[in-house]
């Protein structure tokens, strides 16, 4: 689990917060509901209005695993390829079609079931290369849609603002009400910028991440079940793999694995 996106966001309202009770404000001042269900209400049915019921039905169930960020390790990855590439070198391809019952992805399952019936090389490249577009364009249609949400939210809330001022000057008659109705006022421009940026953003800009780090899992087994297809030398083909792997990630996977050597050592007594 990577807390990132649960760290920022807590620290961005932390900062928030820890501003207005240094001025001697009161957090109170920016928690009006009018304000708030316009701008939360509006945006989200706006996002909705420019695509499609499903389009929302699929960004919102991406949510959860924006918070939870479960990522898998590049390392994890190329060593579960290369045990298939011993396997396969010892056992023959047919012996794929027993391993893949025991894989839960079912990208690389059914790479390992093709392989298993004797596609072509070429056609099943083809086959996982038009699975891996089309899981991309999902998870990138939720990245588009709260991004989308972080270009609405600020307009929505000098709505708001607008609709408020309109009710202030209705009051003139009354100075003593003006301050604590103009500064109602701009509470929905401050949620407006609030949603945008402290939110909507930073989660779209977090699924688009996880899209990326899924790409490159998913392009590590596609070139890797090729491989194996093609009869590649296990211990090559796990440099080739390490090769593909950002230099940052392959440095992380290292470290971890040190670590866990360390740790498995007999402490010195």
């Amino acid at each position: 689990m990577d807390p990132a996106t649960l760290i920022g966001i807590a620290l961005a309202f932390g900062s928030l917060f820890a501003m207005i009770t240094i001025e001697g404000g009161h957090i109170s001042s920016i928690l009006l509901p009018a304000p708030m269900v316009l701008v939360f209400g509006a945006t989200i049915a706006v996002g909705i209005a420019g695509g499609t019921i499903r389009d929302a039905i699929s960004a919102f169930k991406a949510v959860p695993g924006a918070f939870v960020g479960k990522t898998t390790p590049p390392q994890q990855v190329i060593d579960q390829i290369v045990g298939l590439a011993e396997k396969a070198r010892s056992a023959g391809l047919l012996a794929l079609e027993q391993e893949a019952d025991n894989v839960d992805d079912p990208f690389l399952r059914g790479a390992l079931q093709n392989i298993a019936d004797g596609t072509d090389g070429d056609e099943l490249r083809i086959l996982l290369e038009d699975e891996l577009a089309t899981r991309t364009k999902a998870s990138r249609n939720a990245s588009k849609f709260f991004t989308s949400l972080g270009g609405y939210a600020p307009t929505v809330g000098i709505i708001g603002t607008v609709i408020s001022l309109t009710h202030v000057l209705e009051q003139l008659d009354t100075p003593s009400t003006l301050g604590p109705l103009i500064a109602a006022a701009f509470v929905a421009t401050l949620w407006g910028l609030l949603s945008a940026n402290f939110l909507w953003l930073p989660i779209g800009n977090r699924l688009k991440r996880l899209s990326d780090i899924e790409v490159e899992r998913m392009t590590l087994l596609l070139e890797g079940a090729l491989a194996v297809q093609a009869g590649s030398q296990p211990r090559l083909l796990g440099e080739r793999l390490r090769a593909m792997v950002p230099a940052e990630s392959s440095k992380s996977a290292k470290a971890g694995k040190a670590d866990k050597a360390a740790k498995s050592l007999p402490k010195a007594a």
